[in-house]
């Protein structure tokens, strides 16, 4: 099981580090690394195997000492009844003024993390992955205002996304 596990890790890897970006998006610019950390509530997303059935799901960002971004994802998985943790490190693709980065949670392998969307306060965000298979709409609180909803649901459908697909995460005390 490990061995087929460690296969399907490797061709992801390979898979998503061809691209960081989907084709034609173009990442926020300028961007500040240092408004975007912190902690970010998890608002909707299109689920995929490693988010499935968590809610209040959050990821906190921080500085490591080699200048990568510490990340932080947690999440309560709702069919299991417990808490998940993956700790992973992001990378600028090229500058940090550009918010185009690559994630890694398993070792040498990276994936697209992008900020499309982001407003002026850094308390929301519209962020993909490498494809239109991944996306996420972050808050620093667990709602976001419908208006700001709504643009980032029309930028998400202008550029392919499935956004009826979207999984709208419940956040508990």
């Amino acid at each position: 099981m490990k061995l087929k596990q460690f296969i399907y890790s490797f061709a992801l890897g390979i898979l998503l580090s061809c691209a960081t970006i989907p084709k034609g998006f173009d990442a926020a610019s300028p961007f500040s690394k240092e408004k975007y950390l912190g902690k970010w509530f998890e608002i909707a997303r299109l689920d995929f195997k490693f988010e499935k059935n968590l809610n209040n799901t959050t990821a906190e960002y921080s500085m490591n000492s080699n200048g990568t971004i510490k990340v932080d994802n947690n999440g309560f998985d709702v069919k299991r009844k417990k808490w998940k943790q993956a700790i992973g490190k992001a990378k600028f693709i090229d500058s940090d003024t550009i918010a185009k980065l690559k994630v890694s949670f398993f070792g040498p392998f990276y994936s697209g993390y992008n900020v499309l969307s982001i407003d002026n306060n850094y308390s929301q965000a519209l962020v993909s992955g490498s494809s239109t298979k991944y996306l996420w709409i972050l808050s620093r609180k667990t709602t976001i205002p419908i208006g700001i909803k709504e643009k980032y649901l029309k930028i998400a459908d202008s550029l392919g996304f499935p956004i009826q697909e979207l999984a709208w995460v419940k956040h508990t005390d």
